[in-house]
C-alpha cells in the first residue's frame, strides 16, 4: 500500500522447509512489500508524467507539412524512452513562393521542456512571417529564449537550424544556432555543400549568427535532423548520404530507410528528420519588369499586369489586381527610390510584388472620413488574402497574395 491505496498483493511460499514463519520473516516481508509498493508507485508516476509530456509534445508539433509547389516534404518524429523531449520541425510558407525549413532541439526532457519547445516554435513561426534574414531571425529568437529563462527561473537552451529556399533564384540560405548542418544532395544523389557555422545556442544571449548561401538545382534533397537521430551511429552523416542518394525513391520511403539505418531500436532522446525536395519556379509562372520613377508609368504597370493575367487565363482577377498594382507602384514612385520593379508570380496563389531601393516601411492606418489620403494600404489589405513587407540588403518589397480557385 502507498498513501492508503492498495497496489497489489504479495504471497510468500516456503518450499522444502516445514517451519512456520517467525517475526523476523514477517519483518522482512513487510520491508519487501513496502519497498515494492514505493517502486511501483514511482514507476506509475514516471509513466504518467512521461505520457503527459509525450502527448503534449506531440500536440505542439505540426500535424502535417503544408502542400507547396516548390518543395515536397516528409517529416518523422520519433519519441524517446525518456519522453517529453524538446525536438521540433516546421515547414513555413513565406512571401514570394519562398519556404522556410527548420528543426530545433530544446535541451532536456519533461513537461517543462515540451512547453518551452512549444513557445519557441510559436515564436519562430511569428518571426518567420515577418521575413527577416535567417541570421536575423535566430538573433531575435535568442532574445526570446533569454526572456523565457527570466520568466520561468530555469535556464532554457536550444539549438536550431533555419533555412530559406527561394524558388525564383533556386538559392537556399541557412543559419545555425549550435545545430548540425543539413545533409544536401543534388538531383543525381551527388553531395552538395551547405554548412552554416554553428553559432551559440539559443538562450545564451550572445547572438552573432552567420548565414551561408548555396544554389540548389531542381530535384535537390535537403535532410534536416536533430541529434537524437545520429547520436547512436558512427559516421551518421555518411550513412545519411548513402541512404538518401536514391532520387527515384519517394520521400516517405527515404525517411523510413534513414531511420532504420540510424536507429535500429528506440533511443533515449527524441529524434526528428525533415526531408525536402526542391523545385524551382518555372519561367512561365513568373513575370518581372523594371519601371522608371515617373508617375506616368502607373498606367503602364496596370496594362502589363492585365496582359500577363490574360496570358495566364486569370482575367477574372484583372480588376482587383490592377487596383493593387496601381496602389503599390504609386507608393514606390512617391516615397521610394530607384530601382523600382514589379513582379508577378502564379503559384498556388497570385502574388504581386513591388520593390524599390528605399528602406522606409509602409504603415497601415485607418483614415478618418475627413482625411484626404491614407486609404491605399487599407484597400490593398481588403483586396488581398495576405500582404506584407520584407527587407533585402538594399531596399524593400511590398507583396500581396490573392487566392486562386482550387489553389
Amino acid at each position: 500500500m502507498v498513501r492508503r491505496t492498495v497496489l497489489g498483493v504479495v504471497c510468500f511460499y516456503r518450499h522444502r522447509d516445514p517451519r512456520p514463519y517467525d517475526e523476523d520473516d514477517l519483518c522482512l516481508a513487510e520491508q519487501l512489500a513496502q519497498r515494492t509498493a514505493l517502486s511501483i508507485d514511482n514507476a506509475r508516476s514516471y509513466a504518467r508524467e512521461r505520457t503527459i509530456a509525450t502527448g503534449r509534445h506531440r500536440h505542439l508539433l505540426p500535424r502535417t507539412p503544408p502542400r507547396l509547389t516548390v518543395v515536397d516534404t516528409a517529416a518523422l518524429h520519433l519519441p524517446g524512452t525518456r519522453g517529453g523531449g524538446g525536438d521540433w520541425y516546421d515547414v513555413i510558407p513565406l512571401s514570394g513562393s519562398r519556404v522556410a525549413l527548420t528543426v530545433g532541439d530544446v535541451t532536456g526532457s519533461g513537461i517543462e521542456v515540451a512547453a518551452a519547445m512549444g513557445q519557441l516554435r510559436t515564436a519562430l513561426t511569428t518571426l518567420a512571417v515577418r521575413d527577416p534574414a535567417p541570421e536575423e531571425l535566430l538573433s531575435c529568437l535568442d532574445e526570446t529564449t533569454v526572456s523565457l529563462t527570466r520568466d520561468t527561473g530555469e535556464p532554457v537552451r536550444a539549438s536550431c537550424l533555419y533555412a530559406v529556399f527561394d524558388p525564383v533564384t533556386r538559392a537556399c540560405t541557412a543559419a545555425s544556432a549550435g545545430h548540425a548542418p543539413p545533409v544536401v544532395l543534388g538531383a543525381l544523389g551527388d553531395p552538395l555543400a551547405l554548412e552554416p557555422p554553428a553559432g551559440p545556442l539559443l538562450g545564451t544571449g550572445r547572438g552573432g549568427y552567420e548565414a551561408v548561401r548555396a544554389e540548389l538545382p531542381d530535384g535537390s534533397l535537403l535532410a534536416l535532423y536533430t541529434n537524437g537521430l545520429v547520436r547512436a551511429a558512427q559516421g551518421a552523416r555518411q550513412i545519411l548520404l548513402r541512404v538518401l542518394s536514391h532520387p527515384d525513391r519517394p520521400l516517405r520511403r527515404l525517411a523510413d530507410d534513414a531511420v532504420y539505418a540510424l536507429l535500429p531500436s528506440q533511443g533515449e532522446d527524441d529524434a526528428v528528420l525533415l526531408l525536402a525536395r526542391t523545385r524551382g519556379l518555372a519561367e512561365e509562372r513568373l513575370a518581372e519588369w523594371t519601371l522608371p520613377k515617373d508617375a506616368a508609368v502607373v498606367g503602364t504597370a496596370r496594362r502589363l499586369a492585365r496582359h500577363q493575367l490574360a496570358h495566364w487565363g486569370l482575367e477574372d482577377l484583372a480588376f482587383t489586381t490592377e487596383l493593387i498594382v496601381s496602389e503599390l507602384v504609386t507608393k514606390a514612385i512617391r516615397y521610394g527610390s530607384p530601382p523600382i520593379r514589379l513582379r508577378m508570380i502564379r503559384d498556388r496563389s497570385l502574388i504581386c510584388e513591388v520593390s524599390d531601393g528605399s528602406s522606409t516601411a509602409p504603415h497601415l492606418r485607418n483614415a478618418r472620413a475627413i482625411d484626404e489620403g491614407g486609404r491605399g494600404l487599407s484597400l490593398v489589405a481588403r483586396l488581398a488574402a495576405r500582404w506584407g513587407t520584407r527587407f533585402g540588403r538594399r531596399g524593400k518589397t511590398i507583396w500581396c497574395e490573392q487566392e486562386l480557385d482550387g489553389g
